[in-house]
């Protein structure tokens, strides 16, 4: 039965893709190919060129028509312009998150049930036509049985059947690019759609958006540049989230900013500085923030919504994103190349010196503008697009950061057309890369595991004793491979001797490593330090 109705799902598909005119995929196909020579005895062959609307536009509409969840797959789709083209890109851009609700006697419904008590014992009000729907979810006001305002955000009713439906279609679709594109493999399409599959599974859980915005909150908490509603945790299930309802004018109405005496200069630089805040003071970032999920208060303050989408960074890439962004900002194009090989970003045997070359030729031209008219955003899509000649592969990572880091710029240069984001930027990663790399990161570090050093010292004799005492007779055994250690027994071998010291040196580095690997790291520094030091000597006296 379930291969059945796949198969009627399939021919819809086929179906919607003829309307729009994108027969040339449904004619390459195994089942359909055999059709392709009886296409040019049709009058449509013949006339749609007339008429034929433009290859992005068809693509888009083909999405909106095959329901909610490929307009969603559209949405993320238009945030990759690493391998988009521009045209297909720009118009994917304009699928709106906007659905068709479904009915509010359904949602009161499904709040029963989450609940299990009627609608007027948890609300003393609730409007059962929505504010706003979307394709995951909608929004209904509502007041507490407090008096509190309150919004309600609730899952569409099976939801979740058509979204695992239209995913395994997805897969099959990424398959057959992987297997017949010459591109596919370099873009891990499978790799997409589970990315694709990852967050909007996690969408469906509005525990877990209310946790999001719970820490975003905390992580803003008296901010003057950012605020986010309080969530109402004794009101949310996996399936009905309950928010303080924020009042606020959506960033987008510039002509009611105005009237409201906003300084839009300081608020396109707010917008930046929040980003980069989030990205690195954080490691925590908003990843869907659109301009219909940002509101501006009569104080000039954002305030930010919907909280499905949260993204951050391993340690080893915000350091690498945040040296990229400061060498391009001084234009050491050496830097960038080599950073993207560090990184593991590009392959390891790339050439250095090719990869800075092809970087200059494309970055030199756009820095001959005024800073003010570059977007920083665009000159990354460039980037990732030049670095497609060297391999690079898709990173899922960056994916998230790169699409907000568009919609920030974006909304920035709305706000204010002379945005100079470099200049906004720069002195936020100078001090960041100073706090990681200098003293205060140390002492920082040093403050975090004061306690826990603490803890173990008194035990660290003891281990040092046994550790010693078990490598001198001969009853240690650790797999541990070690290019100093090889070289102190070649060293001993060549001179067919052992002396004291080289056994104590070896021994404090087993030693430190085994106090590594039960997590004692300030005595596996301390230890393996001593080892080193005594090592040394042994090999070059």
């Amino acid at each position: 039965m379930k291969s059945i109705s796949l198969f009627f799902h399939l021919i819809f598909i086929n179906r919607v893709l003829l309307r729009h005119g994108l027969d040339d995929i449904v004619l390459n196909t195994h089942l359909f190919r055999p059709l392709r020579l009886f296409r040019v005895l049709t009058p449509s062959f013949w006339l749609r060129h007339r008429t034929r609307r433009p290859r992005g536009e068809r693509i888009r509409r083909t999405l909106e028509d095959l329901g909610p969840i490929f307009v969603k797959f559209g949405q993320i789709l238009s945030t990759r312009r690493d391998f988009l083209p521009d045209d297909l890109a720009d118009e994917l851009a304009k699928l709106q998150d906007q659905v068709p609700s479904f009915p509010g006697d359904k949602a009161v419904e499904i709040i029963e049930k989450s609940f299990k008590l009627p609608i007027d014992q948890i609300f003393s009000q609730f409007d059962r036509e929505p504010l706003a729907s979307a394709s995951i979810a909608q929004i209904h006001t509502a007041t507490l049985l407090d008096g509190r305002e309150m919004v309600v955000k609730v899952v569409r009713p099976d939801i979740e059947k058509v979204i695992r439906r239209d995913l395994v279609l997805l897969y099959a679709v990424a398959d057959k690019v992987e297997k017949y594109w010459s591109e596919g493999k370099r873009l891990r399409p499978r790799e997409v759609v589970a990315e694709f599959e990852k967050n909007i599974i996690d969408e469906l859980d509005l525990l877990r958006e209310a946790a999001n915005a719970s820490e975003l909150r905390r992580n803003f908490k008296d901010s003057p540049l950012l605020y986010i509603p309080e969530v109402d945790w004794n009101h949310c299930r996996k399936k009905v989230m309950v928010m303080e309802r924020i009042h606020g004018m959506p960033v987008t109405n510039m002509e009611d900013l105005k009237a409201m005496d906003i300084d839009f200069k300081a608020l396109a630089e707010m917008g930046v500085e929040i980003f980069f805040t989030q990205v690195f003071r954080d490691n925590f970032f908003h990843a869907d923030m659109h301009p219909g999920n940002i509101f501006v208060s009569n104080s000039g303050q954002y305030i930010a919504i919907d909280f499905g989408i949260m993204g951050s960074l391993s340690t080893d890439d915000q350091r690498y994103l945040a040296e990229n962004f400061l060498a391009f900002f001084n234009r050491d194009y050496y830097r960038v190349a080599e950073l993207h090989v560090q990184s593991g970003w590009v392959p390891a045997d790339t050439r250095v010196d090719d990869f800075e070359s092809a970087i200059r030729s494309v970055c030199e031209p756009i820095f001959e503008k005024p800073l003010h008219e570059i977007s920083f955003g665009q000159l990354l899509l460039r980037l990732f697009q030049t670095a497609r000649r060297f391999n690079m592969e898709v990173q899922p990572q960056l994916v998230l950061l790169q699409k907000t880091l568009l919609n920030i710029e974006g909304l920035g240069r709305q706000l204010y057309p002379q945005l100079d984001l470099w200049d906004t930027a720069k002195p936020f990663l100078e001090n960041w890369m100073k706090e990681q790399l200098g003293f205060r990161s140390f002492a920082k570090q040093v403050k975090h595991n004061a306690p826990l050093w603490m803890e173990q010292l008194p035990e660290f004799p003891g281990h040092v004793f046994d550790v010693v005492q078990q490598a001198r007779l001969g009853k240690l055994r650790i797999n541990y491979q070690s290019d100093t250690l090889n070289r102190i027994e070649n060293k001993i071998a060549s001179q067919n001797k052992t002396t004291i010291q080289a056994i104590i040196s070896a021994a404090l580095l087993i030693s430190g490593a085994v106090l590594y690997s039960s997590n004692m790291m300030f005595e596996a520094q301390i230890v393996s330090g001593l080892g080193i030091i005594g090592a040394a000597w042994a090999f070059f006296k």
